[in-house]
């Protein structure tokens, strides 16, 4: 449970120090109040990881997982929104102060999985594992919500809990935001964590993209009768597109955490790059054949430049007449930090270590 742990102690610890403003220096006895509340309901925070880890429930089935967040929101005095695009949860913490409107998300389903746990509580329910945390997020935010509403006298403004169902799959966070999310809340900044495999305590951060981005480019043609160079000459236009050499050190992930290449580092291998997935899909009618894959980049500009550079080259070749079009047909998601609040927040993030160090 280190990774728990040190989660929540370091988001209990930086949240409220958020709140209440990085500009002045905040009063080192708040620190102390959080830390010991942290430390009070770690024991049953661990409970409520280990019972959303036995019983995890995939994208759009996260009924009981749903009715036990707002049940703990409930139980702290906070006003409760359920049922937001589809099993979405709200919390509002109001402190009936004016001051910043802040608010923490979490996701909260579970992956299909047939591999079988190797934990004391591994889960109950067949084909279904929490294998990407978001067990953990969830009782961190529940966490956050706890000492926050202990600490409800000393903060100002207004914090909100935000619980997204479906991230697997792309959906939830959209949903909740087509039934109306923004018209029960009115967050000035919007803050959320993850957890990944890195050095314990560590976290991190970037302004703009902090992934990289994946999309499937699709080309268009009218169908002729020299469809296969056609089909041959765009796998190679996109293909060209890739920056990484195929024998380079980024395709092994162990390289991830390297400290001299991995994403830890300023000079990491892992920025600044396109890749082109190399399998292809070929689709044909009587009248039109398309070809398409997945493209990924770490750089919005690099992203946003594919669509433009690949009507140019088919443009300058022979098969100009026959292009119906190039388009995205599959957009994910992207998270994009915005980045003076990254910068700000990093700052504060530094000032508030220096306080409590």
């Amino acid at each position: 449970m280190n990774i728990l742990k040190i989660a929540l102690s370091l988001q209990l610890l930086f949240l409220p120090f958020t709140i209440l403003g990085q500009s002045a220096r905040v009063d080192p006895t708040v620190h102390k109040v959080v830390q010991q509340r942290t430390d009070q309901i770690f024991d049953s925070l661990v409970k409520i990881r280990r019972d959303l880890h036995t019983y995890p429930e995939v994208s759009g089935q996260e009924k009981r997982t749903a009715k036990k967040i707002a049940e703990f929101l409930t139980s702290l005095g906070l006003e409760v929104h359920t049922d937001i695009g589809g099993n979405g949860v709200v919390g509002i913490l109001e402190t009936n102060i004016k001051g910043r409107r802040i608010a923490w998300r979490a996701d909260m389903d579970a992956l299909a999985s047939e591999i079988a746990g190797d934990v004391a509580f591994k889960s109950k329910n067949e084909g279904v594992r929490h294998i990407c945390g978001h067990d953990v997020n969830t009782a961190i935010a529940l966490g956050i919500a706890d000492v926050l509403s202990n600490l409800k006298e000393d903060l100002k403004g207004t914090v909100y809990f935000i619980f997204q169902p479906s991230e697997e799959n792309y959906k939830g966070a959209k949903a909740m935001m087509d039934d109306g999310l923004f018209d029960i809340i009115n967050p000035d900044e919007i803050y959320a964590s993850h957890i990944t495999p890195m050095p314990e305590g560590l976290i991190a951060t970037r302004p703009g993209w902090l992934f990289a981005d994946y999309k499937i480019v699709k080309i268009s043609y009218r169908k002729s009768s020299d469809s296969r160079s056609k089909i041959q000459f765009t796998k190679d236009l996109i293909s060209s597109l890739q920056t990484v050499e195929p024998d380079s050190k980024f395709w092994d992930t162990g390289n991830l955490l390297d400290p001299t290449i991995g994403l830890g580092n300023p000079n990491t291998i892992y920025k600044g790059y396109r890749t082109v997935n190399p399998n292809f899909t070929v689709e044909e009618t009587d009248n039109q054949i398309s070809i398409s894959t997945f493209i990924s980049s770490s750089d919005e500009k690099k992203m946003d430049s594919i669509l433009p550079l690949l009507e140019q080259k088919i443009h300058e070749s022979s098969y100009a007449d026959d292009l119906i079009g190039v388009e995205y047909s599959f957009q994910r998601p992207v998270i994009s930090n915005d980045k003076e609040l990254t910068k700000k927040q990093s700052t504060a993030f530094l000032l508030f270590t220096e306080q409590i160090s």
